[in-house]
């Protein structure tokens, strides 16, 4: 049996949550990218940068690692993840 509250996302998916969270796994799968640094990261993280207008690795350059850690939804084991994504790519966050 399924625990928490039902709810119904606005395409029609069920999905139960024990939190106030409104995201839709169901939709928030589909809209996960397939390739990129944004792929890397776990939904919450790469929400958190989408909503920062964050979604570069030239983006992502300019902010410091102490910016992007105060992101609601960004947690410090994504951190390495970026370091990797940016160092692939020659850059690195941009130094405080």
């Amino acid at each position: 049996m399924a625990k928490g509250i039902k709810k119904v996302c606005r395409k029609g998916h069920v999905f139960y949550r024990s939190s106030d969270c409104p995201t839709c796994p169901i939709c928030e799968k589909d809209r996960r990218p397939s390739k990129g640094f944004l792929a890397i990261l776990a939904a919450p993280a790469r929400r958190a940068l989408e909503s920062a207008g964050i979604t570069t690795l030239k983006q992502l350059s300019q902010w410091s690692e102490k910016e992007i850690l105060e992101l609601h939804g960004m947690g410090p084991s994504s951190i390495p993840k970026l370091r990797k994504a940016l160092s692939d790519e020659n850059r690195s966050f941009r130094r405080e």
